[in-house]
């Protein structure tokens, strides 16, 4: 995925904007390129987590145009008071972890699904203009409660601009892989067990994931914004690499004991389906997965391709792979920028 910078500063300029999960790794990235590059007019970081607000406005986090919230997407009530006046919202609360998903599924139905319905409804309600929610692959054929959950928030968001009024809200979702060295990442994982056990433990040896770092999502997420007109799923081309070759890369020498593939977890995993490629187009650097509703309004044809029959967009099948040194270089460990495509 390129790492160009965005040229839409203008339209940010006069934004009031609304991160949920504001305080997560995604938020707190987002709000420092977001304020660096575009400077809106108010960022209003929106998060239940009291401790890591305080962290942020103690750690560099205090520009004038912050605004911080405590709330819950659970609560309805104050996500409407909280976007009064907000013009785009960033959606990134949610329960994320694939085992605790598992291990307390009504948690996270209540956040990733209710909550999602809630950022809906009070978008609404609030008239604000733009809703970007944010996906994972593991919502394409889910074999988990976290993929499934966040399915079911993709639905829900991209149908809800049937309730649009006057163009209103434009409600839209962003589907990436997995996030290299963001809290709870498998490369985190590696570097505290390489640490403390001298051991890393994988499932198994054939695992692929598509793999993005933290800046890049952020980036892709800011020109998704730009790009949307309300309905469309926004994916990345990203590149694929072994789990296993993740770890010989960064802890050579360190033993490796593979333990199987959990419950809830793929070999593989696809950011678009085969259902999906019907209707999907591909633009520079990005597929657009397109509604198939009757409010959806039809673009012209330029600078988008549709997709050939039987095309498969899988971390198996990917034909972009990261080598040892292209890894080392988006983890930080080499000084050069990350190889961009387009």
């Amino acid at each position: 995925m390129s790492s160009q910078r965005s040229r839409g500063s203008s339209r940010w300029k006069h934004a009031v904007v609304l991160v949920t999960g504001g305080t997560g790794s995604f938020g707190q990235e987002f709000i420092k390129v977001l304020l660096r590059e575009h400077r809106p007019k108010k960022l209003i970081i929106f998060s239940r987590d009291e401790l890591k607000q305080h962290e942020m406005q103690t750690h560099g986090f205090n520009q004038p145009a912050l605004r911080y919230f405590i709330g819950d997407v659970r609560d309805v009530d104050r996500l409407r008071r909280a976007m009064q006046g907000v013009d785009i919202v960033v959606h990134a609360a949610a329960l994320k972890q694939v085992p605790s998903c598992e291990y307390n599924p009504f948690e996270a139905v209540r956040t990733n699904v209710l909550g999602a319905q809630n950022v809906i409804e009070a978008a609404i309600d609030c008239r604000v203009k733009k809703v970007m929610a944010l996906s994972t692959d593991k919502a394409v054929n889910p074999v988990n409660l976290y993929g499934a959950t966040k399915l079911c928030a993709e639905k829900m968001f991209i149908q809800s601009n049937s309730y649009r009024v006057k163009g209103v809200p434009k409600f839209s979702c962003v589907r990436y892989g997995n996030v290299l060295a963001s809290r709870g990442s498998v490369i985190t994982l590696f570097r505290k067990q390489q640490r403390e056990q001298g051991v890393i433990t994988i499932t198994d040896p054939a695992m692929t994931r598509f793999w993005v770092t933290l800046t890049q999502g952020v980036w892709f997420v800011i020109r998704a914004i730009e790009r949307m007109e309300g309905g469309e799923i926004f994916v990345p081309k990203l590149p694929s690499m072994r789990v296993v070759d993740v770890s010989r890369t960064l802890a050579p020498s360190c033993k490796v004991r593979y333990i199987g593939v959990r419950p809830g977890e793929k070999l593989h995993e696809s950011l678009i389906s085969e259902d999906e490629v019907r209707h999907t187009v591909e633009r520079e650097g990005m597929y657009v997965i397109r509604p198939e509703f009757p409010w959806w309004r039809r673009q012209q044809p330029s600078k988008r391709k549709a997709l050939p029959s039987g095309f498969r967009y899988c971390s198996d099948t990917n034909t972009w792979w990261l080598t040892g040194p292209d890894l080392k270089r988006m983890t930080g460990e080499l000084s050069a920028e990350p190889n961009g495509r387009e």
